[in-house]
């Protein structure tokens, strides 16, 4: 690309000005660890350590060629100072209540940051306890159909959008019970039929999704909820350049399975068996302690494997993969989950070995970063007339999951694929070269 046509691309971008307003539906866990992070960081607290946007960084041209910028210097993402955060939820009380009870921070830096928590009070939330039914509501919006209650959060939005001047929405609720694509799903007029006849399968996060993508905000999807998994909302999507991308936080085990599976799918290893088993004592281990909602959180985690492997091409190695999941709701380990994993590989001539891995992880501690990441980045998507009109942000898999992709296209799970086409996007968006890795032209004349 020459220069000119660089300095164009990157000039296509809509500059960062003025506030950008994050929106959580969910003020538990993450989102308090989230916020309280953010402020450390601003306050010169803590580092922002787990994000790409703020500690990354990426090479431009050749390896000889010295240019390794940060992300956050390169790429025209919002600043840390620039953000503003509510939301809503069903436990009412201000943030600081939140986070004491979710009791990831340690009680000094929470106590350090308790002005700026208690002054952030959760709105009311659209909720239906059929969809998450161990959590019961205090703190719970009211209405005579799913239309009026979505329609609320569309008024929320649309007051907060005088206090902000951009926004992006980022779903850090629970895990709802699994839901299939019906009728109601399939367009964007029998989806908003579907609200007047408050049709059962539009769940409460997808009344969060359709209001934010009604108003043209980016939404992104931290739990493995159906929400915006479907051709009503991908339409919709479209239709307001509203960015969408995958769900479910990759945290602490998926997040290592996709660091393993493609070691062994590189070195050509077979694996005959995958156990995976879970520890968590947090309200996300209490919710999925319903068989109900454990499903949507299995199929979730389920799919990481067979997309990597792709056993119907490599039936010798990966044809007959035996991948079980368990999540164990266990009150006094919180919110620092183990992540143990025992992995049956076979090698040379078919010998058997094993790996075990136990990842004493600290769940909100890992998601807090990816949370703010997919925040910065969709504002960036919204911003950029090459991604926005996408709808789905395929260059954002590398957080989640289950990352989404277009209609016949299998979605791409290996954590190092995915880096490269994140920073890949990054540059092709700036009008840098893309990064090949080829190599060749070190060694030619």
């Amino acid at each position: 690309m020459s220069k000119s046509d660089a300095a164009l691309s990157a000039a296509s971008i809509t500059p960062h000005k003025g506030k950008l307003g994050i929106m959580i539906p969910g003020m538990g866990a993450v989102a308090t660890t989230l916020i309280a992070g953010v402020e450390a960081v601003r306050r010169g607290f803590a580092k922002p350590i787990g994000s790409m946007s703020q500690m990354g960084t990426i090479r431009l041209g050749k390896r000889t060629d010295d240019r390794t910028p940060l992300i956050k210097n390169f790429a025209p993402v919002a600043p840390l100072d620039d953000l503003v955060f509510t939301g809503w939820d069903i436990f009412g009380g201000n943030l600081y209540d939140a986070a004491k009870t979710a009791a990831v921070l340690e009680r000094d830096q929470l106590e350090s940051m308790r002005p700026f928590l208690e002054s952030i009070e959760p709105m009311p939330a659209a909720f239906e306890e059929r969809y998450v039914k161990r959590l019961h509501a205090k703190h719970q919006k009211k209405g005579k159909n799913k239309c009026d209650l979505a329609n609320q959060i569309r008024n929320d939005i649309a007051e907060f959008k005088t206090k902000t001047d951009r926004q992006v929405m980022i779903w850090c609720g629970s895990t709802e019970i699994y839901l299939e694509q019906k009728p109601v799903h399939q367009t964007l007029e029998a989806f908003e039929k579907g609200l007047v006849d408050d049709d059962p399968d539009i769940a409460p996060s997808m009344l969060y999704a359709w209001a934010c993508l009604k108003e043209g905000i980016p939404f992104a999807n931290g739990a493995p909820n159906l929400t915006v998994d479907i051709p009503a909302l991908n339409e919709l999507s479209r239709k307001m350049n509203a960015p969408i991308c995958g769900k479910d936080f990759k945290t602490g085990q998926t997040f290592l399975k996709t660091v393993l599976a493609p070691a062994f799918k590189t070195r050509q290893l077979g694996v005959s068996g995958w156990y995976s088993t879970n520890i968590l004592g947090n309200r996300d281990g209490e919710v999925l302690d319903d068989p109900d909602n454990f499903k949507t959180k299995e199929v979730s985690k389920l799919g990481v494997l067979e997309h990597i492997f792709q056993p119907e091409k490599n039936p010798d190695l990966y044809g007959d993969v035996f991948h079980k999941v368990r999540i164990n709701y266990y009150p006094p380990r919180g919110d620092n989950k183990e992540g143990w994993d025992n992995i049956d590989i076979f090698g040379w001539l078919g010998y058997p070995m094993q790996i075990k891995v136990d990842f004493l992880c600290r769940d909100s501690i890992l998601a807090a970063p990816l949370a703010l990441d997919l925040c910065l980045f969709m504002d960036l998507a919204a911003r950029t007339p090459a991604l926005r009109g996408l709808g789905i942000q395929e260059w954002l898999s590398f957080y989640f999951k289950d990352p989404d992709s277009a209609p016949g296209v299998y979605p791409e799970h290996d954590l190092f694929i995915q880096s490269m086409k994140l920073k890949n996007t990054l540059r092709h968006i700036m009008g840098e070269d893309l990064i090949t890795h080829l190599g060749l032209d070190y060694y030619g004349e």
